[in-house]
């Protein structure tokens, strides 16, 4: 199925730019492990299991519901075909994802994955102020890359960021970062 909403997925235009951002994601996902990991032990452990819960709901959403995107119905092979290294990154992109249809869009990866690196160091006293303000811009910049390049409809970003919340606040109620810690029998490890 096609999740596109016309009425305001026609208006998002193409800012070509923002594809750097969209590339860059990968990197900022590299980032985001590895500053958890330099967090609490519990925080980190709570963490790769979320982030584990949040692929795994998003695969089943994606194995049961495929999604597309028409990309030369959207005009969007025309766009990457014009003059210009941004254009010609689009092309790069769209091509590694299917060239004139995009699939698996719903839910967003980027998005999904993004927010939940922020998640990851947004409370940590062990990480900067800095860092985790720069992983919310960075969370906010990947989620409008994703509509700008048009690798994605709006309605793949909501999809992406719920999941990685449900599974965010899922995780921070079971707690088991905790449990796991518990049965260890050096208990200064719980103060890590």
């Amino acid at each position: 199925w096609c999740p596109k909403i016309p009425v305001i997925d026609d208006a998002i235009p193409v800012i070509a730019p923002f594809v750097v951002i969209y590339v860059f994601s990968y990197i900022f996902w590299i980032c985001g492990p590895i500053a958890s990991s330099l967090t609490s032990k519990r925080n980190f452990i709570n963490y790769i299991i979320g982030l584990s819960a949040a692929y795994l709901v998003g695969f089943f959403v994606l194995w049961f519901s495929p999604t597309y995107m028409d990309r030369v119905a959207e005009d969007l092979i025309e766009i990457a075909g014009r003059p210009g290294i941004f254009n010609k990154l689009l092309g790069i992109v769209y091509g590694s994802d299917g060239a004139d249809k995009g699939f698996n869009l719903f839910p967003s990866y980027h998005c999904l994955i993004s927010l939940y690196c922020y998640f990851g160091v947004r409370k940590q006293p062990e990480i900067s102020k800095g860092f985790r303000i720069y992983s919310l811009v960075m969370t906010v910049l990947i989620c409008l890359s994703t509509v700008f390049t048009k690798q994605h409809y709006i309605i793949d970003i909501f999809g992406g960021l719920l999941i990685s919340f449900l599974c965010y606040v899922a995780v921070e109620k079971i707690d088991p970062g905790k449990k796991i810690l518990a049965r260890d029998p050096n208990p200064k490890l719980l103060s890590k």
